[in-house]
């Protein structure tokens, strides 16, 4: 069986792509990510701020997420960031963000050709492909 690409998640910016009804991060969008991911052929690693657990609209699911490993929480007061891009960096992975992270485009000049930008709408999630195909 061929070995799965890891994709890292940069799972607190897709919480709050697409907003609750009470204008809460919704980690349903972080389950949505990784099954699309999952779908397309990907090991996604969902890896979230320490704070978004105590600001999404389901704390009790991200909680059982976290236990069952099935999202990282980076530690408290630490820059996830900085994680994502390590693991990243690590694993020679793909990030699923839309965030630019143009504070560490110098040092990790990959970022611009890895970056996977993405939209949630209605539920569905869209990952951004260039014509020729890349993510």
């Amino acid at each position: 069986m061929a070995k799965k690409r890891v994709v890292v998640v940069d799972g607190s910016n897709v919480a709050h792509e697409e907003k609750s009804v009470g204008g809460k991060p919704k980690v349903s969008n972080i389950v949505a990510v990784r099954r699309a991911l999952e779908g397309q052929g990907f090991e996604p690693l969902v890896v979230i701020d320490a704070s978004l657990k105590y600001d999404v609209d389901d704390p009790e699911q991200i909680e059982a997420l976290i236990e069952h490993q099935s999202i990282r929480q980076v530690p408290a007061g630490t820059d996830a960031d900085y994680f994502i891009i390590q693991i990243a960096e690590q694993y020679e992975a793909s990030i699923v963000t839309n965030d630019q992270y143009r504070e560490y485009r110098s040092r990790y000049p990959w970022i611009a050709e890895r970056r996977m930008p993405y939209m949630i709408v209605k539920g569905e999630v869209h990952l951004y492909e260039d014509r020729d195909g890349h993510r």
